[in-house]
């Protein structure tokens, strides 16, 4: 092969911008590197021309960064008849996806956030395409399109009816980006309501640095008065003690390419672990 096209369904510079994005990116770039393969970065973005950058792009193989269920780029891959793998699936049939188990992992952080609350609430990232930024409660997890999202709400709601709670009291702050600008906007706007959050579970470490950040804006203590968690454990959770969970994304990039170059399958899907730090109670 002379190249591995990436599918970003996000702006160019996300690749470059995003902790998460760029270690995966990295390990795809490590087996590349390894196989004298090129690799192409192919943003989408949404646009009426986002099938055509697929179907016209000069590579032998597709890996397609999470997207949702409805994306139309999905239906264009498979259509090249290359090999390609989905990252964060399930998938659909014919396209092979490595993802860890996005609902477990989920259940575990939100148990770690909702310890001792009163009043969870959760920071999510897009539910569907149109990446509509919206503050609620009683979010239709079935009708969420983005697997990575839909599952690890499933997760969150897991955890919180473990906790007493009823998923319809949990307030769920959606951001559209994976954005620590937007994630510290919607907790600040959680933050002034007359019954804020004393707990909140973030769908990315990213999103729970904006998380931080409000609380120290509003004056909290983080677990005594707000308990956060995030998702990922990037280098940045350590030094903020955030309680998240662990996976390897830099791994699953790697994992993916090979698989893209017709490696054989891994025995086992990719493993994740919580990891319990200062930002939770106890």
């Amino acid at each position: 092969m002379n190249a591995l096209g990436v599918v970003l369904g996000e702006h160019l510079s996300y690749a470059f911008d995003d902790p998460g994005a760029v270690s995966f990116l990295a390990g795809v770039a490590d087996v590349c590197a390894a196989e004298g393969t090129g690799m192409m970065i192919v943003p989408t973005t949404g646009s009426d021309d986002d099938v055509t950058r697929v179907t016209q792009a000069a590579v032998d193989g597709f890996i397609v960064w999470t997207t949702s269920d409805d994306d139309p780029v999905l239906a264009a891959v498979r259509a090249t008849r290359r090999p390609a793998v989905l990252h964060g699936g399930p998938g659909p049939d014919g396209l092979r996806a490595v993802s860890i188990d996005n609902r477990a992992a989920a259940r575990a952080v939100g148990a770690a956030a909702f310890t001792r609350a009163l009043r969870p609430a959760v920071i999510s990232q897009p539910l569907d395409r149109r990446r509509a930024s919206s503050l609620g409660t009683s979010i239709e997890i079935d009708d969420v399109s983005f697997p990575v999202t839909r599952e690890r709400l499933t997760g969150y709601r897991d955890a919180a009816e473990d906790a007493g709670f009823s998923w319809q009291d949990v307030v769920t702050a959606v951001c559209s980006r994976n954005s620590v600008e937007e994630a510290e906007a919607a907790t600040s706007a959680l933050l002034s309501a007359p019954d804020p959050p004393d707990a909140i579970a973030a769908m990315s470490d990213q999103q729970a640095i904006g998380v931080l950040r409000a609380a120290r804006g509003h004056g909290l203590g983080v677990p005594g008065d707000l308990a956060v968690t995030g998702f990922d454990d990037l280098p940045a959770a350590a030094q903020l003690d955030l309680t998240t969970v662990a996976q390897a994304l830099r791994d699953q990039g790697a994992t993916c390419a090979h698989l893209a170059l017709g490696h054989p399958t891994p025995p086992s899907p990719p493993s994740w672990s919580l990891v319990v730090r200062g930002s939770t109670r106890r």
